[in-house]
């Protein structure tokens, strides 16, 4: 269960981000969490927290998997120095993430300058320092296609090329393209994969999603070998968090059930 599912009922302050792993397994039945930085932003270094937080996942049986970054500044910035910062700034998560037991941090590719080709240059830059660092500590920098030209599949995966390390990958998102072919998008993004978003909004009464056709998605997904968790991030309106998160688990499943017989 990826945590931005609840950011309603974490804003409105009914859990906290303590709460998230008890909650994910007692109410969805799900025993893996990708965590948002924003919902603990000041506790990257703060090990009290972060070993209460642990505990209480060791002890409930819920996997840590991921931390999604954001906030904490451009990675393709154009100057050095400016980039060094940001760089510097995520480092405190990539410690974090392994603190908690975590695989990979989400990224935002976001970069500064004059032509998609500079932008890509920056931000290939970045990647590739912030990614050498995490390879010290074990950790993946997965790059999610979350607006801008990081929506574009063929520039991000032209990126993640370019960075060229076994850590940097990506984190396809079934929603974010933009007006981009999602399912183009999924294909490029998915040989560099080391987690995967199921995105939802809406339902339509059979239960579909009505944005994604999730067969057509997770075929894609399993066609390039991937056999990892799929995050749920429900991020509708018309039912509750809830109600959305269990609709996605729900849907997922069956699609699970449908396709177990064409793969291994």
């Amino acid at each position: 269960l990826a945590e931005w599912s609840l950011h309603r009922t974490l804003r409105s302050k009914k859990m906290t981000n303590l709460d998230f792993p008890r909650v994910t397994k007692e109410k969805f039945g799900i025993t893996a969490v990708e965590y948002v930085n924003q919902f603990f932003k000041d506790k990257a270094a703060d090990q009290k927290y972060l070993t209460e937080l642990k505990t209480r996942c060791d002890d409930l049986g819920v996997s840590s998997l991921l931390i999604m970054i954001d906030g904490e500044g451009h990675l393709g910035e154009a100057e050095e120095s400016r980039r060094q910062k940001v760089i510097d700034n995520h480092k405190k998560w990539v410690e974090a993430a392994k603190f908690l037991g975590c695989h990979s941090i989400r990224v935002n590719a976001h970069g500064i300058g004059k032509s998609d080709e500079e932008k890509a240059a920056n931000t290939t830059k970045g990647l590739r320092k912030l990614s050498e660092f995490g390879q010290t500590h074990g950790i993946n920098v997965i790059v999610e296609n979350h607006g801008g030209l990081s929506s574009n599949g063929k520039w991000l995966s032209k990126v993640l090329k370019d960075v060229g390390l076994p850590n940097c990958g990506s984190l396809p998102d079934f929603g974010n393209f933009g007006s981009y072919d999602r399912y183009v998008g999924i294909k490029e993004l998915m040989p560099f994969a080391k987690g995967v978003s199921a995105k939802s909004h809406n339902f339509d009464a059979k239960g579909n999603e009505t944005k994604t056709d999730y067969v057509k998605a997770l075929q894609l997904v399993l066609d390039a070998g991937y056999r990892g968790h799929v995050g749920i991030e429900y991020e509708g309106r018309k039912i509750s968090e809830e109600e959305g998160i269990l609709a996605t688990k729900k849907l997922l499943l069956a699609v699970r059930d449908q396709l177990a017989k064409d793969y291994n």
